[in-house]
């Protein structure tokens, strides 16, 4: 780990302010294994290196890219106590992919889906067109 005596410890009330996320958000990751916070004094407030900050910027981003909880918990698994990134680089490449997979297999679903959709509109408006020109020439009689 590259923390030392100097590094300013941030709190976990200020940290969740910084990254625009709950306390609980962050309780919970260090709950399931996915962060960590400095070590404390029982009772002490969670503090946070910026060493654990820059991890938990890291985690913001992969979840922004749609990874779940359980792919980040298999992160840090390979990560490990060793905290060697060369180790978990390639655990990520192979989860990116698989990710990227998914991704097109639900986008071939949704264009499927938005097909489906255009041509039962097209269906009704024609049924609805129809019946009211039907309507309109009994009107007219």
């Amino acid at each position: 780990m590259t923390e030392n005596a100097e590094e300013e410890i941030v709190s976990i009330s200020e940290l969740s302010k910084q990254l625009g996320i709950t306390t609980r958000t962050l309780r919970y990751w260090e709950e399931v294994g996915i962060i960590e916070s400095v070590e404390r004094a029982e009772g002490a407030i969670r503090g946070y290196t910026p060493y654990f900050i820059r991890r938990i910027k890291f985690i913001l981003k992969l979840k922004e890219l749609g990874l779940s909880i359980r792919q980040l918990q298999e992160l840090q698994k390979v990560y490990g106590e060793a905290k060697r990134t060369d180790i978990m680089v390639p655990k990520l490449i192979e989860i990116l992919g698989n990710h990227v997979k998914q991704i097109d297999n639900k986008i071939s679903r949704l264009a499927s889906l938005k097909n489906e959709i255009v041509e039962y509109r097209q269906k009704l408006v024609a049924k609805h067109e129809h019946d009211a020109a039907a309507s309109t020439e009994k009107r007219d009689l």
